[in-house]
């Protein structure tokens, strides 16, 4: 991947960590950036896509993400798309070509997903701007399953993997690529694993509520106020260890799954934008995440702070990418 000029390279492994972020730097002047950016904007209204339903993590992202902007960049408009993990609003923003003033929030689910359902795109169509944040899964059943822990459900995935049903995001998504994993992990042929593809976590829910369902798995900032309100029962989360936030759901581990998965979520442009367009947008988003608003947000929603972006982020996207086919490939998914 070509190096802009104007960026300063520097070492990026620990970027891929699981637990690990990067943060780059932005200007001290808050006010200032946001001035720059819009004026190298032309000072055209910012637009969010967010290439899912209402209510998701690519939803709350973006949300979030409008709501810190407004002191730096005025308002910003965010509008949703949703359909085949992110893919069809990925055909969508390809057309805006050179429009620097269109955004889109994206993560791993569409990595997994364009691959998953052959899509024309991916994210080499795209400028990467900024990763943003990490979040992990939480496989949960219905309060009154007979599933009570992780030993549990591995037992059951050993006696009859097909009858184990799971519901969850779009197809080759995180939530499909943590299934095949987990069958892996137990024993079973991931291609066996009977997964049930939603557009969107409450569909999902209803699923798994319905019966339809043995278990479901979710983002953990989507599915928390389900658990807290005692909905869904929690077996476990994908960290690779119990999370502050929820210190009494153990990890896949700890119930002999030997499995962690991490989602993450950040900001792309279109591919045709300047090099000078392309700066000012990262300078703006990475002054937003030092705002009190972002951080507020990071608290609220218990995402990682993983801020990464220039040719650091490019470079992990391009990484996933071929991280995420062979996984596929190898669990059967692909």
């Amino acid at each position: 991947m070509e190096q802009k000029p104007w960026r300063r390279w520097v070492p990026w492994a620990a970027a891929v960590l699981a637990t690990g972020a990067v943060v780059a730097t932005a200007p001290a002047d808050d006010t200032a950036a946001g001035s720059t950016a819009m004026d190298v904007l032309g000072g055209a209204q910012l637009r969010i896509m967010a290439p899912a339903a209402p209510g998701g993590g690519w939803d709350q992202t973006s949300r979030e993400m409008q709501a810190a902007l407004r002191e730096l960049a005025g308002r910003t408009e965010v509008y949703n798309v949703a359909g085949a993990g992110g893919t069809i609003g990925l055909s969508q923003f390809v057309r805006f070509g050179d429009d620097p003033a269109q955004l889109m929030t994206t993560g791993l689910i569409m990595v997994g997903a364009a691959k998953a359902n052959k899509s024309a795109h991916s994210l080499a169509d795209t400028t990467p701007l900024v990763r943003l944040t990490t979040d992990y899964q939480a496989i949960v059943v219905p309060s009154a399953s007979p599933l009570r822990t992780t030993a549990d459900l591995a037992a059951a995935m050993r006696a009859d993997l097909p009858a184990v049903s799971i519901a969850g995001g779009s197809a080759g998504g995180v939530e499909q690529i943590l299934a095949g994993l987990m069958a892996k992990a137990a024993g079973g042929d991931p291609a066996r694993v009977s997964y049930v593809a939603h557009s969107g976590g409450g569909e999902a829910l209803t699923t798994l509520l319905s019966g339809r369902a043995v278990i479901g798995i979710s983002g953990l900032s989507e599915i928390q106020p389900q658990i807290e309100a005692g909905t869904v029962r929690a077996l476990a989360v994908s960290s690779p260890e119990r999370l502050p936030s929820v210190p009494g759901i153990p990890t896949l581990r700890e119930g002999g799954m030997d499995v962690e998965l991490q989602n993450w979520r950040g900001v792309t442009a279109p591919k045709g934008i300047s090099d000078e367009e392309e700066q000012a947008l990262e300078t703006l988003l990475l002054d937003m995440t030092r705002t009190s608003a972002w951080q507020d947000a990071l608290q609220r929603r218990g995402w990682g702070d993983a801020t990464l972006a220039g040719p650091e982020f490019e470079e992990f996207v391009r990484t996933e990418q071929e991280r995420v086919s062979q996984v596929l490939d190898e669990i059967g998914l692909g």
